[in-house]
């Protein structure tokens, strides 16, 4: 089984209609990879805390649809966390967040099942406390356990309160990842490089390009880049969550991947994606 642990929240996507319109839509990255892993076939489970409240429940229905495991979902009386999405010409989002007192933010350090494979971790979830600091204690035990891990930072500047405090903190968890993946705006942020990035522990850095495709570095000193296929984009929401789903569904925790095969993969895997609004990942039957 593969966990992914993170925030849950309701995107608030520019709509068709009047100007300012706006459609809620389900999201946060590791809700969006537990989706697309759930869709492409994975046996995964979901592990949040989400609200009791209406949007809670939608949220839930959409994980459950997707056939993921909502065993470990903590739920709180506490409203559901808000992104308002803003889009570019070249469809890249970004988002002003509300999330001040919300559910997701009170998650507890959970007992995982036995017969996990795979944690995948990052985003909201990783910079705003409580909360933070029980996914951290979660990283770290279940590194220590042998688990495979999967950090995606998933840069959210406006909810990162002390930026040097975080990249500090960002180095602390290495020696606890297995994979690292990033976008290049991550990268460029958190002002590091992957040749030390590599060398405090993961074995290898995934590095998201947008429309130039995918690149991974391995600690073996193994490169490896592929194109994005080209279509018409919608938006990016989702996007990288998708590569996340990919990753995961097509890495194997023992020996050395086909990189150019998984890389390949998760770029057709998120070229679907932004041919659709907002995070709808494709389904097996679609790759």
């Amino acid at each position: 089984m593969i966990v992914v642990g993170g925030e849950a929240l309701i995107d608030l996507v520019p709509a068709a209609g009047p100007p300012g319109a706006l459609l809620p839509r389900p999201g946060g990255g590791p809700y969006n990879t537990a989706i697309a892993l759930g869709r492409l076939g994975a046996e995964v489970a979901f592990c949040s805390r989400i609200s009791t409240d209406g949007f809670g429940e939608a949220l839930l229905a959409g994980l459950r649809t997707a056939g993921v495991d909502c065993s470990l979902v903590q739920r709180g009386p506490e409203p559901t966390s808000l992104a308002v999405a803003a889009l570019g010409p070249d469809g890249s989002a970004s988002y002003g967040f509300y999330t001040e007192g919300t559910a997701d933010r009170l998650f507890a350090l959970p007992v995982l099942p036995p017969g996990v494979r795979a944690l995948a971790l990052g985003t909201c979830s990783m910079a705003l406390e409580p909360g933070a600091s029980a996914y951290e204690a979660l990283l770290r035990r279940e590194s220590g356990r042998g688990v495979f891990t999967l950090l995606d930072p998933n840069i959210r500047p406006g909810l990162i309160a002390d930026a040097d405090a975080y990249r500090e903190r960002f180095l602390g968890w290495l020696p606890y990842v297995s994979l690292l993946k990033l976008s290049e705006e991550d990268a460029a942020w958190l002002g590091g490089r992957v040749d030390d990035w590599l060398a405090a522990g993961p074995r290898a850095v995934v590095v998201t390009r947008g429309a130039a495709g995918l690149t991974v570095r391995t600690r073996s000193g193994a490169e490896h880049s592929v194109a994005a296929p080209r279509v018409t984009v919608a938006d990016t929401i989702g996007a990288g969550d998708t590569v996340n789903a990919a990753l995961l569904h097509r890495l194997s925790p023992i020996g050395e991947p086909d990189w150019p095969e998984v890389l390949g993969y998760a770029a057709r895997a998120a070229a679907l994606t932004c041919t659709r609004a907002g995070a709808e990942p494709p389904y097996a039957s679609e790759l």
